[in-house]
């Protein structure tokens, strides 16, 4: 999402750490590169006014003019803005009672649906009992859609099939989501085109049946600035406790983001980065502000490795590795892990500095590579995964026939087998300087 502000602000903080001292001037200079990267960015101009009012007062401070580095400590206090711009300090789920009612609201199209049955499978993860509750009657099929989607994530949902009113539901809900021990009961409430009164009387008698501990905003973040003016109505109707932003992955310029918690007081607890239901991330200000700057966001990807790689599955790699019987099959065990860690472009974004190395080395990201590379395998036959030495022209020719690629293919994944057949070797045999030279290689 923030790939045009992430260039921007690199360009303009490469140039800030390539002068020799800072001064009043070049501070100024590079402020209004700022302000323009984030007016762009589709940030709320008031907001743009008060971060780069408070940048200059802190870069101005004799602490950076007179440091070693200034242009490094320059960095800092951008980065710290950012983060502050953000929300600062992480937001978790205030739940209280038994259930702990969650209301989600937001306009029609906004993800509503999708997003009660992430969060509902978040929860789950984290040992949760959920409850899943369609109060959506206005939309057709919103009631279908998230029961498929709870039958999916294996979590309960509330029969709302020929009932006639939302308020109705929820009275039913609350006492047996109650009587069996739920302790945690999400509500997915209808939404319109546009704030309207009969919806927020809809919602304000909700909010009085259920008693929510929270009521999350659900934004989507492509509209940028029409998604914070809606929060605003929102929370002034309704008193919402939080937001959650969706298609965090599109192409938008991420000033509903940046914009969000300064305007409405309430902040971002969770992100949706994709259609399906593990599409979900909390929320760190912090981390996104490193994002942003191109510093990475190392702590996120580690969280995403943890839930995504099989502790056991892992344990048998490690140990066919140092055996030397590691298999095209267990090469492609592997690639199916990876991809549950979402696209090779967010993963990437993760590592600092990627997006410069990136934009330096005009590198392309084919999100199709790991599926031709499955497809590839796939089409071998039992012996040819446990040895690819026996691979000849004939072999090569039917495999790339079989998997709708190109003989080109089938040797480039062969020889990147190889060559990381001959690297786990060497790391094996030279211990901790084998594993830099590793690393080197795979960089």
């Amino acid at each position: 999402m923030f790939e045009s502000l992430s260039d921007k602000f690199r360009k303009i903080l490469r140039d800030v750490r390539g002068q020799g001292s800072l001064s009043e001037s070049n501070i100024q200079d590079a402020l209004k590169e700022v302000r323009l990267a984030l007016l762009e960015a589709d940030v709320n101009v008031n907001i743009v006014k008060q971060f780069t009012a408070s940048v200059l007062e802190k870069a101005m401070g004799k602490e950076v003019l007179e440091s070693l580095s200034p242009g490094q400590q320059f960095t800092k206090v951008v980065y710290d803005e950012m983060a502050a711009l953000l929300g600062g300090e992480d937001s978790t789920l205030e739940l209280k009672g038994r259930p702990a009612v969650i209301m989600l609201v937001g306009l029609q199209g906004s993800g509503k649906t999708t997003t009660t049955a992430k969060l509902a499978r978040h929860l789950k993860s984290k040992g949760r009992n959920p409850y899943i509750v369609p109060a959506d009657l206005f939309r057709l099929a919103a009631v279908l859609q998230l029961k498929r989607l709870a039958g999916e994530i294996r979590v309960d949902c509330f029969d709302s099939e020929g009932k006639q009113n939302p308020v109705q539901i929820c009275r039913e809900a609350v006492n047996i989501a109650a009587s069996k021990g739920y302790d945690i009961m999400l509500v997915d409430t209808a939404g319109r085109l546009h704030i309207d009164a009969t919806l927020m009387q809809e919602l304000q008698a909700l909010k009085a049946i259920l008693n929510p501990s929270e009521i999350l905003f659900v934004a989507d973040s492509m509209t940028g600035q029409d998604a914070v003016n809606t929060a605003k109505g929102f929370n002034e109707a309704l008193g919402i406790t939080g937001v959650i932003l969706t298609k965090f992955d599109g192409d938008a310029r991420g000033g509903a983001a940046l914009s969000m918690r300064v305007t409405t007081g309430k902040p971002i607890k969770f992100i949706g980065t994709g259609e399906k239901t593990d599409a979900l991330e909390v929320f760190h200000p912090a981390r996104l502000a490193g994002r942003i700057l191109d510093m990475g966001d190392i702590l996120t990807l580690v969280e995403k490795a943890q839930d995504a790689f099989d502790e056991k599955q892992a344990l048998e790699i490690q140990q066919k590795l140092k055996k030397d019987t590691f298999t095209l099959d267990d090469f492609k065990a592997q690639l199916q892990q990876i991809k549950k860690l979402g696209s090779m472009e967010s993963i990437l974004s993760m590592i600092p500095g990627f997006n410069a190395l990136k934009k330096a080395k005009d590198i392309k990201i084919d999100e199709k590579d790991i599926s031709r590379v499955e497809a590839i395998i796939d089409s071998m036959t039992r012996q040819e995964k446990q040895d690819p030495s026996i691979l000849n022209a004939s072999r090569r020719q039917r495999i790339a026939k079989g998997s709708g690629s190109k003989v080109q293919d089938v040797n480039k994944l062969i020889n990147q087998y190889a060559e990381m057949r001959k690297m786990m070797k060497k790391f094996k045999k030279s211990g901790p300087q084998g594993m830099k030279s590793l690393f080197q290689k795979m960089m």
